[in-house]
């Protein structure tokens, strides 16, 4: 059974199905963000700031944050220098 959740999307709160991944919750808050996400420009968060696949299912409550690709693999890149 579907039913409609709330989850967040740069601090947005957006209303959608549970059987939505955050990729579809960015595609609700802001096309061309989604479309970022799917060129790989920007990269999906979950709460604790750490990357996500954008076919991650959401569930009530999610918090999703979007930032630049690079921004999310600094810290990484850093570590291997």
């Amino acid at each position: 059974m579907t039913r409609i959740i709330p989850v967040f999307v740069n601090s947005a709160r957006i209303e959608i199905s549970s059987d939505s991944t955050a990729l579809d919750a960015v595609r609700l808050w802001n096309e061309a963000a989604a479309r970022e996400v799917e060129v790989g420009t920007r990269v999906v968060l979950d709460d604790r700031g750490l990357p996500i696949d954008p076919d991650t299912p959401v569930h009530g409550g999610s918090i999703f944050r979007l930032v630049p690709a690079r921004q999310a693999g600094a810290a990484h890149d850093d570590e291997t220098e």
